[in-house]
């Protein structure tokens, strides 16, 4: 079951160190362009929650990180015993909370990179990082898991 812990401890990693090169390697509001227009690097920072939301909220987002860290640890070891699709989801989960945590905790603020653009609906995607990546396939992940039990335990009742 601890195995799963190395997920969230290499999600934390692998974000952590994507964000010190952004803030060693490019100035702030610099952009490099990997795929024009579709995809790039914009080096910038974030004091708020998705999308700058509650910007300047330090106290609200160190109570709800934590809550939410305890939460997850708390499913982790109740309820996803022998379901690895939850328990990666969970680790997923808790990297991403964690990385932007840090960043929060150490910065003051999280660094924000990913710069996407959808071209078919004319749409700047929010700028975002590794820890955001974890935490949306992570909640992708839980909804699979959650209709995968949902299903199984229809089944099981119409035996």
């Amino acid at each position: 079951m601890y195995k799963y812990y190395g997920l969230a401890l290499f999600a934390v990693i692998i974000d952590q160190w994507t964000k010190w090169l952004v803030v060693k390697n490019m100035e702030l509001g610099e952009r490099i362009s990997i795929w024009d227009p579709w995809f790039g690097l914009l080096s910038h920072r974030n004091r708020g929650a998705a999308w700058g939301m509650l910007e300047g909220q330090m106290w609200l987002f160190t109570i709800v990180t934590i809550a939410v860290i305890i939460a997850i640890l708390y499913f982790y070891h109740t309820e996803a015993k022998g379901k690895p699709l939850f328990q990666i989801s969970l680790m997923l989960l808790l990297g991403g909370a964690l990385g932007n945590f840090i960043d929060r905790l150490f910065r003051g603020e999280v660094v924000d990179f990913f710069d996407v653009f959808i071209p078919i609906i004319n749409y700047d995607f929010p700028i975002f990082n590794i820890a955001d990546a974890a935490l949306t396939i992570a909640v992708v992940m839980l909804f699979i898991t959650i209709i995968l039990e949902e299903k199984a335990e229809k089944k099981k009742v119409e035996k």
